[in-house]
């Protein structure tokens, strides 16, 4: 059950009911001293001894066709334990909505004859319309529905029906599809000579994909090194050998242009991503749990698809943080990956010009096999990066956004038909609403966090819990009343503005989560980007990864530092890769690239590497640092986070949870470094109070038990709701 009792239960399954009931499907059982009908899973069908106990019988059976392999059972078993979740709700995760809703479908009956009755057709005393009915059904390859029967004999229902009543017809109720669409429709391309690194890439890759028990790689390949076309050729191989691949990317908006690429290499290729309609993702999911589908696409929950022939797996752009799930069960997309490539015996590729640490240290220690890719196809150098220190100058003054540097290299660009992408992760106008008079900043109710500008539709919004009003014209307070409030700060709105104010006679698109919302909205706009209707593209870090435009000569980064000083261990890590990343979008054609970072801090660490290009001076300098804070990848971790309306509550609660592990740890003779509790770096969100403790242990398994230790053991107040991340990602 995806809510109820966390462990599994025995039932007994009724003769009548032997070969339905099968593992990987739901099925109605008696619950509790009530016995009321709830639904469950099947996790395992055994013949034993169950002695003197009394158990229930299995009520009825739900589905008629296994949802869940049994690789793919012992992993969600394995998710259940790592993400200390109930397996219910990890069985609800990995199976979609739409396909345990059955979208798509409609429940039909189906009329068959029986063999005994089909010999015996000369000799039974019929009319001519029921004789015609008769035969004609038991001439056909597959049952028929009363409708279609009636059609093809040109009758009414009056004879099937007579012939159903005197048991001479059979029916079944079955319930079926009746949902298509059309495979993409792109033109085919053959396969691209690969340079030196490639070929070497691939053939290592391919010696996995025949070793008994293959070792996961990490593809470390610069961007533009050419990392997609090895992708191709190594699932090429695979797909000769009658087995599927499932390739997942990390954003929406990547989707487009690797499905692009993909279609054109594969006949059968099957997109999942969060835009599809419920139907469509039923009619997707049975494609691929036939096997007819070759290459599953997809974000992070495609790492699920139902592969019966199941022959490589690849994360693309594996560093990226939206492969973590951030509700129950949080998982992170790439360990799930790896252990489905353990049970299934089959290759994981993680690919990335910036690896997470987590990866690049697991390679390291020998644990996955390391691929270098350190050149660009056609030894293409890697675009120059200046850093443009944005610190206050009293005799410039405020210009704006975008530098006097920048905005003669987006002038010197446009004047050679050259493309611009300028990333400001930042949406809205401005960031900052505040009067000069009393101080006054204009805040979430809910959130206590300043409210963003969004100037399209005059009104200010909670980027957290989206709760919107109309932008203020004079200060809030009831005691101030000053109508000169100021909005300051800048997000992707402003930046538009600027820059069609600045260079007004050349088209200009935007890209972020409120120009992209409707489907299709992301293919459209890069189309126009890359058919060059359109010269600069605006966007947050949507844009910032994947993308090949070879006409885009620069990039500026607007500002560097918007994640930079987080109260976060990978503050200085999403900063370098989100650099690189969006300086890797240049240079890759002929004409080559340029990339300006405007930043407050232009000597820290992150920054300074990421303008070299050098991962591994980074990895230099950011390990010791995890190492002796015993920070990932070094040890585990988890944060428990609790919130409520009252402070106090939350407060005295994770007090309570902070001292239950400590002297939990103490018994056990174990070690479980803390940090807090404290209140969370966002302390008030949608009304609620929020506060957080950060645990490290070299031992993930006291951890764990600490943490189930104290959901036994601790009385939670009603008003209070708390979690526990494992592997964290967001810190705030």
């Amino acid at each position: 059950m995806s809510t109820g009792p966390e462990k599994a239960f025995d039932y007994l399954v009724p003769d009548e009911l032997i070969g339905e009931i099968l593992p990987g499907r739901r099925v109605y059982v008696p619950l509790g001293r009530s016995n009321r009908r709830v639904m469950a899973y099947c996790v395992a069908v055994e013949r034993k001894e169950y002695g003197q106990r009394k158990l229930k019988h299995v009520l009825a059976a739900l589905d008629q066709q296994t949802l869940v392999s049994s690789h793919m059972l012992n992993m969600t078993q394995w998710m259940a334990d790592y993400y200390l979740a109930s397996w219910g709700q990890v069985l609800e995760a990995v199976i979609p909505a739409a396909v345990r809703g059955n979208a798509g479908t409609r429940e039909v009956t189906l009329l068959s004859v029986p063999p005994q009755v089909a010999m015996q057709l000369a000799t039974l005393k019929l009319t001519d319309k029921q004789q015609k009915v008769l035969t004609t059904l038991a001439a056909a390859s597959k049952p028929m529905t009363p409708g279609d029967l009636a059609d093809k004999c040109r009758v009414t229902q009056a004879p099937i029906s007579t012939l159903r009543k005197k048991k001479l017809i059979t029916s079944e109720v079955r319930r079926v599809s009746h949902a298509h669409f059309d495979d993409l429709d792109i033109e085919r391309e053959s396969a691209k000579s690969l340079s030196e690194d490639q070929a070497a890439a691939l053939q290592t890759i391919l010696a996995q994909v025949h070793a008994p028990q293959p070792k996961p790689i990490l593809l470390h390949g610069v961007t533009g090194s050419g990392k997609t076309e090895v992708y191709i050729q190594a699932i090429q191989n695979v797909i000769d050998q009658g087995k599927q691949a499932i390739v997942l990317v990390p954003e929406i908006s990547l989707t487009p242009q690797t499905k692009q690429r993909f279609a054109s290499r594969f006949d059968r290729i099957a997109v999942l991503h969060s835009h599809m309609s419920d139907v469509e993702r039923h009619w997707q999911w049975k494609r691929i749990a036939s096997g007819i589908v070759n290459v599953v696409v997809g974000a992070r929950s495609a790492v699920f698809a139902p592969t019966p022939h199941l022959g490589m797996i690849i994360l693309d752009e594996e560093h990226d943080t939206s492969f973590k799930q951030d509700s129950v069960p949080r998982y992170h997309a790439r360990e799930v990956a790896a252990k489905r490539a353990e049970l299934e015996k089959v290759p994981l590729i993680l690919g990335t010009a910036t690896p997470s640490l987590e990866t690049f240290y697991r390679a390291k220690q020998g644990q996955y096999e390391l691929i270098s890719m350190p050149r660009r196809i056609g030894n293409r150098p890697l675009p120059a990066v200046r850093t443009v220190d944005m610190r206050y100058d009293k005799t410039t003054g405020y210009r704006g956004a975008i530098s006097r540097q920048l905005y003669q290299s987006i002038q010197r660009t446009l004047q050679q038909d050259g493309q611009i992408i300028l990333l400001l992760n930042r949406r809205g106008h401005s960031t900052h609403i505040q009067c000069p008079a009393c101080g006054h900043i204009v805040k979430c109710p809910h959130c206590e966090l300043p409210l963003t500008h969004h100037i399209t539709d005059g009104s200010t919004v909670c980027h957290y819990c989206d709760y919107r009003s109309t932008a203020p014209r004079v200060c809030p307070d009831a005691k101030c009343g000053y109508s000169g409030i100021r909005f300051s700060g800048i997000g992707t709105q402003k930046l538009e503005q600027e820059v069609k104010a600045k260079f007004s006679s050349y088209p200009i698109i935007r890209m972020d989560s409120d120009t992209m919302k409707k489907p299709g909205s992301h293919e459209a706009a890069l189309e126009k980007f890359r058919n060059q209707e359109v010269r600069i593209l605006v966007g947050t870090q949507m844009i910032a990864k994947g993308l090949d435009f070879p006409n885009v000569t620069l990039v500026g980064v607007i500002n560097a530092d918007t994640a930079l000083h987080f109260p976060d261990v990978r503050a200085g890590e999403r900063t370098f890769q989100l650099i690189t990343q969006v300086a890797g979008r240049t240079g890759r054609g002929d004409l080559g690239g340029e990339v300006l970072v405007q930043t407050l801090s232009p000597d820290h660490p992150a920054i300074e590497a990421a303008t070299r290009h050098d991962y591994a001076l980074f990895a230099e300098r950011e390990l010791p640092f995890r190492r002796d804070f015993q920070m990932t990848p070094f040890a585990h971790m988890v944060r428990i986070i609790a919130r409520g309306p009252a402070q106090a509550s939350v407060e005295l609660f994770m007090q309570q949870v902070g001292e239950e592990i400590q002297r939990f740890t103490a018994e056990k003779g174990g070690e479980i470094s803390q940090q807090g509790p404290a209140p969370a770096p966002i302390e008030k969100l949608r009304g609620n109070y929020r506060y957080h403790l950060l645990l490290h242990s070299f031992d993930r398994h006291l951890m764990r038990a600490a943490v189930l230790h104290c959901r036994e053991k601790i009385t939670v107040p009603e008003d209070v709701l708390w979690i526990a991340d494992v592997d964290p990602i967001d810190m705030m």
